[in-house]
């Protein structure tokens, strides 16, 4: 058993975040039915490792099925609207206005279904001065202010190397839904989720508002450290970097006095967080001096005997074989029709009763159409004509 089963998604989303959204709900048991164009979506095609198979779409899709409807006739209108009855959430990602051009916007779904729970993800959202523009991670990490505090202190610009507004706007999305499905039980009705990329990357800057707003201090980057805790960073070995968390009261003691440095912890520029935190450039130099006469793995096992959380700066792979990610479930295969196995990365949620459940890789185009059509009490001469007129 799993949490969502028994729940419909329809998934009119493109690229990462819509996807993304989707897929969540997907692992966790929900029928997922991913609406894709004629010619399939966009992402299909990059780097095609088969045809119509791509690296970006494995990432996001798996678990879903696939059925291909051409939204611009109105007969593919007409089947959208058969499944909105059947629908408990639809997610789309179209670009403000477009699903309503489409004649499936919230308004109008939501008068053939009540219970329908519509979530649009979009770069800026529904409403504002920006509403009306297309967003991208990119844009996204720059306006909400993420790149202005990421990279060192002086240098260029710098992005996060993972699209985090992109994942942080799924993951609102996901959350948004499940707090509709709660409302639903209640009223019996559903909403309107609307949440966008420029919203997550604000949202998430937790640290950087608060030093903004209590500290007086506008963001800066600060390469590894912390903007408040200190140390807090990766530090200097003889054979390269590692991090190191001992920014409490607690562990910043155990930390100098494992580097021979204790007579700092009563230093009067080291003897509080905040001084810490203000002397910060100061103390790299001084526990560097130490830390690069040693190797990583030394400092790592000094580090992990005396209780001090602290760990590898690994590479992707790196990251995938660590016994720690193979234990937790984080690295999967599934079976592909047309590239036998494929890799996925594991849902990263725990639970005891319904666990989410990776099952199948994503679709082929269009892969589960007719199937979908017969559950909507479609006739196969209907499917047929649909088929004729390049409505599916």
């Amino acid at each position: 058993m799993t949490a969502l089963e028994g729940i419909r998604v329809l998934d009119l989303t493109q690229v990462m975040a819509g996807p993304f959204c989707s897929m969540l709900l997907a692992d966790m048991g929900a029928d997922v039915v991913k609406i894709e164009p004629p010619g399939g979506e966009d992402t299909r095609r990059e780097r095609e490792l088969a045809p119509g198979v791509s690296a970006s779409f494995l990432a996001v899709n798996r678990n879903k099925r696939s059925l291909r409807l051409d939204l611009e006739q109105a007969a593919g209108v007409d089947v959208l609207e058969r499944l909105v009855s059947t629908a408990d959430i639809l997610v789309e990602n179209y670009r403000p206005g477009v699903a309503r051009r489409l004649g499936v916007g919230y308004e109008t779904l939501a008068a053939l279904n009540a219970r329908l729970i519509y979530c649009s993800i979009s770069g800026f959202g529904q409403n504002g001065p920006y509403g009306h523009r297309g967003g991208f991670d990119l844009i996204a990490q720059a306006m909400s202010g993420i790149m202005s505090a990421t990279g060192s202190d002086g240098g260029a610009p710098v992005k996060i190397g993972v699209p985090i507004t992109d994942l942080g706007a799924g993951l609102f999305a996901v959350v948004g839904i499940l707090c509709a499905l709660r409302a639903r039980h209640r009223t019996g009705r559903g909403q309107l989720v609307d949440t966008s990329l420029f919203e997550a990357g604000v949202a998430l800057s937790q640290w950087e508002a608060t030093q903004y707003w209590y500290a007086g201090e506008v963001p800066r980057g600060l390469g590894t450290a912390h903007r408040l805790n200190a140390p807090y960073q990766a530090l200097r070995a003889s054979d390269g970097h590692f991090t190191v968390g001992a920014a409490n009261e607690n562990l910043w003691p155990r930390f100098a006095t494992l580097l021979g440095l204790s007579h700092l912890i009563t230093d009067p520029r080291f003897a509080s967080v905040p001084n810490r935190v203000r002397h910060r450039a100061e103390l790299e130099r001084l526990l560097e001096e130490v830390t690069a006469t040693r190797t990583r793995a030394h400092w790592l096992a000094a580090c992990e005997t005396a209780g001090i959380p602290a760990g590898p700066i690994y590479t992707v792979p790196e990251a995938h074989a660590d016994p720690h990610a193979q234990a937790r479930g984080m690295v999967q295969e599934l079976p592909h029709p047309q590239l036998g196995r494929v890799n996925a990365l594991g849902n990263p949620v725990k639970m005891s009763a319904t666990p989410p459940r990776l099952r199948t890789a994503a679709p082929a185009l269009g892969a589960d159409t007719d199937a979908i059509l017969r559950e909507l009490g479609y006739a196969e001469a209907d499917i047929a004509g649909l088929r004729q007129r390049q409505v599916v």
